[in-house]
Order: structure tokens, then sequence, then C-alpha cells
């Protein structure tokens, strides 16, 4: 009990860090952005439920009693093998009642597909603003929409806090199959491995390094060879729809670096956004019509839109070839990226020029 009220009182501590630096520093708009932050990061940290705990509850659910047993065994490997923080991640189960955690909200000019950035004391810059009540999202994003710029809102399930808190098992991930449960864990947790503030492909391409890794190692430690297979079905079809949405990205871009004008480009664009939802449906049909991205496809394709479907995996062959040159050795490799995230953003990018 004495522990629990120390790391409460310490979670507290963090917090009111938070809002305190964003009082001295910044807005009363950001203060209270980080306000409502603050208060559900809160609402997280005290709705934990020890997993332990609720699998000697005899009213437990079956499902989430195998759910929980698999979350455990994936903790438990994710720290023994792969090296990865261990803490209490993962070892709480967090029932947020309602769809996603968190909402984050992007915006963009109209005339462009380059992302409006903001930037935060932990995470550095980013191309979006988190709020944890969708409603507070739509307000935000209203009020962007007011100043002309294309917005979009996508909800997300599950994040991690960089080391900061003990990340939980939440009750928006849930419907996962294992496997895909298995690779969140395992790229949350490299989130707080290695992570430079405000360089999101290399942050994001690293994790997903790990997340590829460490999942086939486990499919193979638990015997699931041939769901490795299926595995490499989900990164192929998010390769294809990066792919896809890159390349009409790249061309919106040139769209409006001419020298249409405003009316002109309105007219351009809506039938490129059209065009897209058309190639998406042929892309589908070589899925067997496997259809986990409709529900995006359903939204506007506006630039905000697009500007969130990066290729933030680019360096996960650099990495792929740097954990190879490790020996396969996780912790090896781990000083290696330690090394380079310590660089300048000048020494660092030389570095992986030189690579590429």
């Amino acid at each position: 009990m004495i522990w629990g009220n120390l790391t409460q009182r310490a979670n507290l501590i963090k917090l009111g860090v938070l809002v305190l630096f964003s009082a001295l520093l910044l807005s009363c708009e950001t203060v209270g952005y980080y306000t409502q932050a603050a208060r559900g990061q809160l609402a997280i940290v005290f709705g934990r439920e020890d997993i332990q705990r609720l699998l000697s509850e005899q009213t437990l659910p079956t499902d989430l009693k195998d759910k929980f047993n698999e979350v455990l065994l994936i903790r438990e490997y994710a720290v023994s093998e792969l090296k990865l923080p261990e803490g209490e991640n993962y070892a709480s189960y967090v029932d947020v009642d309602r769809e996603h955690v968190v909402w984050n909200v992007f915006a963009a000019p109209e005339f462009s597909t380059d992302p409006v950035n903001w930037c935060y004391p932990i995470a550095g810059c980013v191309s979006y603003r988190g709020y944890f009540s969708e409603s507070g999202a739509e307000r935000y994003a209203a009020e962007l929409a007011a100043d002309g710029f294309d917005v979009y809102t996508g909800g997300i399930d599950a994040y991690s806090t960089l080391g900061w808190f003990d990340d939980s098992l939440l009750s928006t991930v849930l419907t996962r199959a294992n496997y895909q449960l298995a690779g969140l864990i395992f790229h949350e947790l490299a989130h707080q491995v290695v992570y430079v503030p405000g360089d999101t492909t290399f942050n994001e391409s690293f994790a997903t390094a790990i997340e590829r890794e460490g999942l086939k190692r486990w499919l193979l430690h638990r015997n699931q060879a041939e769901t490795i297979a299926l595995a490499q079905t989900d990164v192929d079809r998010q390769r294809q729809f990066v792919d896809l949405v890159a390349g009409h990205r790249k061309q919106l871009d040139t769209l409006y670096e001419s020298d249409s004008d405003a009316r002109d480009m309105r007219v351009a664009k809506a039938r490129m956004q059209q065009q897209l939802r058309d190639d998406y449906e042929q892309l589908k049909q070589s899925w067997d019509g496997y259809a986990g991205y409709d529900s995006w496809f359903s939204s506007s394709l506006n630039n905000a839109q697009l500007s969130t479907v990066s290729s933030y995996n680019d360096l996960v062959p650099f990495f792929d070839d740097l954990l190879r040159q490790s020996g396969g050795d996780l912790e090896q490799f781990f000083d290696e990226v330690d090394k380079l995230a310590r660089l300048s953003e000048e020494e660092r990018e030389t570095r992986l020029q030189d690579w590429l």
C-alpha cells in the first residue's frame, strides 16, 4: 500500500510539472490544452487494475482471461528476450469506456499537404494535437477549419508515455488478434528505449523494426510460424496503402505548386480525391475483399488526412541492417541506436545519408 501511494504521488508530481511548465511559459489556450491532457492521463493512471488480481476473480469472462494471460506472456517475453523496459508496463488494465483513448487533430493549408506542427516539452514537435475527448478534438478542429485549414480528426487506440508512466493495457485494443497485440506492445515499449524529440521518421522506423523483429521471434518461440505469414500480409497491405496515398499526395503537391488559380485547384483537388478512392477500390480487389482501410477512405481525403500517411517507416531497412551488424544482439543494437540518437540532427542525418 505504501509503494502504491508513493507511485501515485510520483505520477501526480510528473503531471503537475507538465501543467506548471505550460502555465509559466505558454499561452492561456495552451494551459487549457495541457490541463485536459493531464486530467486524461491521470484518469488512466488511477483507473488501473492489476491484471494478476483480475485473473483471480471468478467472475472474469473467459475471453478477457485468455487475453490477459496472453498479454502477461507477451510482456514477460518482451522483457526477458527482447530486452525492452520492465517496470510495470502492461501489468495493469484500464477500461477507458470509449471507442478510442485519444483523438488526434491534424491540420494542413487548403493548398498544401505539409502538416501544421505543434511542439511539446517531452515529445518535441509533431504533426498532431491529441485530446482525451472526441468533443474536445472536434471543437479544436472546428476552430482550425474556421481559420481556413483542412482538418482531420482520427481516433487513437494506444500510445506510449515514453517512460514517464508505466503503460497499461487499454480496453481499446482488446479486439485485436493476439499477434497484433504483441506487435503493438513491442512497438510502444521500443519508444521507451530510444526516442528523439521531433524526429518522427527515426522514432517510428526504430519502433517498427523492433515490432517486426520482436513479433517474428515471439511467433517462432510460440511455434506459430504460420502466423508470421499472416503478419507479413498486414505489413504488405500497409506498404501498399502508404504507397498509394503517397503517390496521390505527390500529384497534389505538383498541383499546388502550379500557377492554377484557387478555383481551378479546388476542382482538380476534388477530382484527385475521387481518383484516390477509385484506385483504392482496385487495390482492394487484390486483397481478397479485405476492408481494413474502408473507414479511412470514407473520410474527406483532404490535405490534413493525407498528411497523416507518410513514409515514417523509411528507415526500417537501416535499422534492420544495424541489427544484423550487431549479430542479432538486441542490447548491442540498442546501444548503437542510442549513440545515433545522441548525435546532433546534422550528424545523424549525415550518418543516415552515408548508409543510403
